[in-house]
């Protein structure tokens, strides 16, 4: 039999993130009060031009990020609290726009780099995933664009003089209509310069005519004033986990020279070179190379990788079909003020470990990480930056969460076979098992000092041709039959007091199917390494 189909529909489902594929399976939680923040409240108010014209909405509050300002608030803010303020005052961002669960933590840290800072206008460049004969360069001309927060409003006057620069340059609001490039950057935005007005930019087609033409005109318009211009763009879309990290390392290798014309032949050679799953390199390769060239031509001269992740070094991806992110930041500095080196490439993400048994640190580890990562996704709807510190947690194994309620069972998720690093399926099975076990409402913060945590973390399955080699506390199961499936944890029969006979009924029964299937359906045993908390 096939295992693997079978397997990831018992595995926890998680969709990847993707341009098209915003919204994951874990839902996001109700809101609830923010943690103190030293930041501004969200309001924001005009600096140098009133709110007139139309108000553009946010399209993908609730699915990208959350729609509760106060849960949008915690979420933002927590990010930007784990990311690392580096040397250099950036000209250029490069921001992923991609939903907060996969994509927040890696924006975090390119915006993070301008927190506090005086750039009296933002230009934001997006690209254009909805409009596909549309191939100029737009910009929304006047009004605001509205998040969650409030509403951002745009520099009327320099957006008309970015209209005038170039007839390539054209006025066009419906560009921007259901485009999500540009609204996702906006909340970071209103939490790190408040205030700020915008110019929104949609990048119609990436040609090397849109390029220069924009590139040339954020040059002229913006010399002398204090602007930051923020590309929006994720990476390679829908490759494997390990070819994405080849193709973005080798994209970013190029990045680092701050030559467009480079960044766009690698994109080139990649797209010919016959990656599997390949659908892009830079989804917004034009945003890329604009604001390569106009960083370039408003004096930066040095460019830095500040963090690169992709799909799969989340808890809510898998590791077949991946999207990678990279912040990276274009600044002016002196050739020996010790900034760092502009050509470093990326670090490459750990391989998974070979399966092993866990240390009593790593099972230690494992049970903190739970209980954290419940703590802050039930408060902010992000999971918590980890480092795995060992070999142990890198391993590719299913994982179940159970929670437990003053005895009584509270929530139980988890997966058959490991998609990712141990401790990331840990993450995502804590939260699931909080959130969406089908038989309880979602668990809520409050609720958390009165829970107790259990980890299983499974060993392979094995099929089972006699059931008398069945070992009740030993060997957890797992039954299949067209579309049915059930599966019993090797605890649960102790707990109960099943005898093996019992045992096989109930995990039909789990299954929907009559007390004797498991005599013509597949059966398969496993063992697990069971963690209690104290």
């Amino acid at each position: 039999m096939n295992l693997r189909p079978l397997l990831l529909t018992t595995a926890l489902a998680l969709l990847l993130a993707g341009c098209r594929a915003p919204e994951p399976t874990i839902t996001p939680v109700p809101a609830t009060p923010a943690p103190p923040s030293t930041r501004a409240p969200p309001t924001v108010e005009p600096t140098n031009t009133a709110v007139a014209g139309h108000v553009q909405p946010p399209v993908v509050a609730g699915s990208f990020y959350p729609a509760d300002p106060t849960q949008l608030m915690a979420m933002v803010d927590a990010l930007l609290a784990d990311a690392e303020r580096l040397p250099g005052r950036p000209i250029a961002l490069l921001a992923p726009h991609a939903g907060y669960i996969y994509s927040g933590p890696v924006a975090a840290q390119a915006f993070r780099q301008v927190e506090g800072e005086t750039y009296e206008v933002v230009v934001v460049v997006g690209t254009n995933h909805r409009r596909a004969f549309f191939d100029q360069v737009a910009v929304y001309p006047d009004g605001a664009f509205a998040t969650p927060l409030g509403e951002i409003p745009i520099d009327k006057g320099l957006a008309a003089e970015l209209i005038a620069a170039h007839d390539r340059i054209v006025s066009e609001r419906d560009v921007f209509a259901g485009e999500h490039s540009l609204e996702v950057e906006l909340p970071f935005l209103q939490r790190t310069l408040p205030g700020r007005p915008i110019v929104p930019v949609m990048v119609g087609a990436p040609s090397w005519e849109n390029v220069v033409a924009l590139s040339d005109a954020l040059v002229e318009v913006l010399d002398g004033r204090d602007a930051l211009i923020v590309a929006s763009s994720d990476l390679s879309h829908y490759p494997s986990y390990q070819d994405a990290v080849a193709v973005d390392g080798e994209l970013l290798e190029a990045v680092m020279t701050m030559d467009p014309e480079l960044a766009r032949s690698t994109i080139e050679r990649l797209m010919e070179s016959g990656v599997p799953g390949l659908a892009t390199c830079a989804c917004g390769e034009g945003p890329l190379l604009v604001a390569m060239r106009a960083a370039a031509g408003l004096g930066a001269n040095r460019a830095r990788v500040i963090d690169y992740k992709n799909s799969g070094d989340t808890p809510a991806g898998d590791r077949d079909r991946v999207v990678g992110y990279a912040a990276v930041m274009f600044w002016q500095a002196a050739e020996d003020n010790g900034e760092g080196d502009s050509r470093r490439p990326p670090a490459a993400p750990a391989a998974l470990s070979p399966l092993a048994p866990l240390s009593p640190g790593d099972q230690s580890t494992m049970l903190v990480l739970a209980r954290e990562t419940l703590e802050r996704f039930l408060t902010t709807s992000s999971f918590p930056p980890f480092s795995p510190g060992s070999d142990g947690l890198q391993q590719l194994r299913g994982v179940f969460v159970t929670l437990r309620q003053e005895g009584e069972l509270r929530g139980c998720r988890g997966s058959l076979v490991g998609q990712l690093s141990l401790y990331l399926e840990v993450q995502r099975s804590a939260v699931s098992a909080a959130l969406n076990d089908p038989r309880f409402p979602p668990v809520v913060a409050d609720e958390l000092p009165e829970l107790h945590l259990e980890i299983s973390v499974l060993g392979p399955l094995e099929p089972i041709t006699d059931v008398t080699t069945i070992q009740v506390g030993t060997h957890g199961l797992l039954v299949a039959k067209g579309d049915r499936q059930g599966v019993l944890l090797l605890q649960v029969p102790v707990e109960r007091g099943w005898d093996r006979d019992q045992s096989l009924v109930e995990v039909c029964r789990k299954a929907g199917l009559p007390d004797d299937a498991w005599r013509s359906s597949d059966l398969f045993r496993f063992t697990a390494e069971v963690l209690d908390e104290p």
